[in-house]
């Protein structure tokens, strides 16, 4: 049985105090994937904490999947993780308007 996203999200925000938490099920693109038999989501997650000032990425991914780890193997199969300080999200959200507006 796959993880409710709400679920997710929930834990993410006990552990973490994230100021933005989005979470993506992409269970429904590996329909018929080895591991989804298992019942497994696949999941995509983008969380902006100070918690992660000072943190590389990989410790940073760790601290999510810890937050996590009561859902592992069972209801979560995979998950993808982009984390970001609140710093480091601004600088991305107006790198990404930048492009939008030269686009148009």
């Amino acid at each position: 049985m796959a993880a409710d996203p709400v679920h997710i999200e929930a834990l993410l925000r006990a552990a973490l105090s994230p100021s933005h938490v989005h979470v993506h099920d992409d269970s429904a693109a590996h329909a018929g994937h080895a591991g989804a038999a298992s019942g497994g989501g696949h999941y995509n997650v983008l969380i902006v904490s100070e918690r992660f000032a000072g943190h590389s990425r990989v410790a940073r991914h760790r601290m999510v999947y810890d937050a996590l780890r009561e859902l592992f193997p069972v209801q979560i199969h995979a998950l993808a993780v982009i984390a970001h300080t609140e710093q480091e999200y601004q600088s991305r959200e107006a790198s990404r308007d930048a492009t939008r507006n030269s686009q148009n």
